[in-house]
């Protein structure tokens, strides 16, 4: 019973719903810098951004899933980047949006 509980708890992972961190080298199609009164960030599916944060940066590729509107970025930088939270509100990418 106790193995039972034990799995229910794990914490699981959605990262992958949201898109994929892009390698530093990476072509951005937007630079967003955070500072510390930054409370969100609006972005469109389909896009790379270089986010910055003081003297470090990450990039991350917004490919998310359908059912994902916005998320922590917390949740995607590598730890220490991002000192609070920063809500990133995704629109659809409009590549896969219906016309009339």
């Amino acid at each position: 019973m106790a193995t039972v509980l034990a799995s229910c708890a794990a914490r699981t992972d959605y990262t992958g719903l949201y898109g994929l961190p892009a390698p530093p080298s990476a072509w951005a199609d937007r630079v967003i810098r955070i500072g510390p009164d930054t409370r969100y960030v609006n972005v469109e599916g389909g896009q790379t951004v270089r986010f910055i944060a003081g003297d470090k940066s990450f990039a991350w590729h917004f490919m998310v899933a359908g059912t994902v509107h916005s998320f922590d970025l917390k949740e995607v930088a590598p730890p220490g980047i991002l000192d609070h939270t920063v809500t990133a509100y995704v629109s659809p990418d409009p590549r896969y949006m219906r016309g009339p």
